[in-house]
């Protein structure tokens, strides 16, 4: 059987305070006994101390114990205190008559036998000798307080308990009331989170819960609500992923099945441009293959890389350079504009040229006819900036954090005449990743998109 948090929290209470009841009574009495009653004794031990040359003169003038033997008079005279005065009138009774340590001193003759004063001399009594001419004729002793108040330690003890007592009611209904409030304010939350949790594990991923403080409470029910919005859109990504990545599949699949059948059933020649048909789906096919594998790599970190000192302007210039006629092609400007010098990072060659084929590509098939895609690449001694600015058409603001997710483009239409699966500026985002840098979209002056990277330098 489970138990309730706030049932634990209630016995954790409970426990602590009884631990306190009983080290408090434990102190006290430690203390009431060594500390108190121990001061006291004290006092009566040098009372006692101080009235032992009485006794031995006594003895010595009346050479026997008769005289004060049931004559409280003579009794008196012998452990009265000294005078104290104070300013010569006022006389103070010494502390230790005040607690009683006259009524506790003994008068033992030699064979311990008690003559005067206190009769129930215990045996942890403090024994003090009257030696007169070298022979021991008696004893004084003092009785501790303890032992005398054996009766009145019984009733103190059981005054104590019955204190306890109430004590320990009253806090049993404070620990209660205090757990009642701690369960209705602070726990509640926290079985909100817990129940929403159970129902998150089983896959809803719609469960939110409500946020109502500010302390760690609220802080776990926003953490709870930011993880379930994370799953959610995960799992959203990846329905989405399986439907994009079925559909770029099937797609030139069927196009190659429908090219097969047209040349089996006649209706097509085997010619050269049929086999140009089959090898252009084929490799679109390999492509998405190829992007699909690369992508699973930088996920688990196990996409390869040989770094080595490049220079970036370089490598920029040989991706343009390849990429100028197809520009031009188009009716579209490519424009570079690079930091004069070399401009050298630690970097995979392979890889950069692969980022930078990946944006061109990007660029020149969605921007419009007429306009242009300028690149430049500039060092802060630092890092290096290289911005590929283009023009018209733009992405929406609500999109451009999402350009880098998988098979996403800024168009709802997967109209294959207007671009590829949309994986490509994902390896790219990985790939600068991978080299320590960052790439970020965002709206171009000229109109449309702007992609920038910052990498660090060699020598940084």
């Amino acid at each position: 059987m489970k138990t309730r948090l706030s049932t634990k929290l209630f016995l954790a209470l409970m426990s602590t305070l009884i631990l306190v009841m009983l080290a408090t009574a434990f102190a006290n009495g430690l203390s009431f006994t060594r500390g108190f009653l121990g001061y006291i004794n004290e006092l009566a031990e040098q009372r006692t101390r101080d009235v032992q040359p009485r006794f031995v003169a006594a003895y010595r003038e009346h050479r026997s114990w008769e005289f004060v033997r049931h004559d409280p008079h003579a009794w008196f005279q012998l452990i009265r205190p000294d005078a104290v005065t104070v300013d010569d009138e006022v006389r103070v009774t010494p502390v230790s008559d005040l607690t009683g340590a006259v009524f506790r001193i003994s008068l033992l003759d030699a064979d311990y036998q008690p003559v005067m004063g206190y009769t129930d001399v215990s045996e942890d009594a403090l024994r003090l000798p009257i030696v007169v001419e070298g022979r021991t004729v008696g004893w004084l002793a003092t009785t501790p307080l303890q032992s005398v108040t054996e009766t009145g330690g019984e009733r103190f003890i059981r005054g104590q308990l019955v204190s306890g007592l109430i004590v320990a009611l009253v806090a049993l209904a404070l620990a209660a009331l205090i757990v009642w409030w701690v369960s209705r304010r602070l726990l509640g939350p926290v079985r909100d989170v817990a129940a929403a949790t159970h129902r998150l594990a089983a896959g809803t991923y719609s469960e939110r819960v409500a946020v109502s403080s500010d302390d760690e409470v609220g802080q776990l029910a926003r953490d709870f609500n930011q993880l379930a919005w994370t799953l959610e859109r995960n799992e959203r990504m990846r329905r989405e992923f399986m439907a994009d990545v079925s559909h770029e599949l099937r797609t030139p699949l069927s196009v190659l099945r429908g090219e097969l059948e047209a040349l089996e059933d006649g209706v097509r020649k085997l010619d050269a441009d049929s086999l140009q048909s089959l090898l252009g789906e084929v490799g679109m096919l390999g492509t998405l293959i190829n992007d699909l594998y690369e992508l699973s790599l930088a996920d688990v970190g196990a996409l390869s890389y040989r770094k080595e000192s490049v220079d970036v302007v370089d490598v920029l210039s040989q991706a343009v350079a390849m990429f100028r006629e197809r520009f031009a092609s188009h009716d579209l400007r490519l424009e570079l504009q690079a930091h004069r010098g070399p401009i050298r990072v630690f970097a995979d060659q392979g890889r950069l040229q692969q980022l930078f084929n990946n944006l061109l590509e990007n660029s020149l098939r969605y921007t419009h006819g007429g306009g242009q895609l300028r690149i430049s690449a500039l060092s802060d001694g630092t890092r290096v900036h290289l911005d590929f600015m283009d023009t018209a058409p733009g992405v929406s603001a609500e999109f451009l954090p999402r350009l880098f997710e998988r098979f996403f483009r800024g168009e709802a239409s997967r109209n294959r005449a207007s671009g590829g699966a949309g994986l490509g500026l994902a390896i790219s985002h990985a790939i600068v990743e991978a080299h320590g840098g960052t790439l970020q979209a965002k709206a171009s002056p000229l109109g449309g998109l702007w992609l920038a990277i910052d990498l660090p330098l060699e020598n940084a």
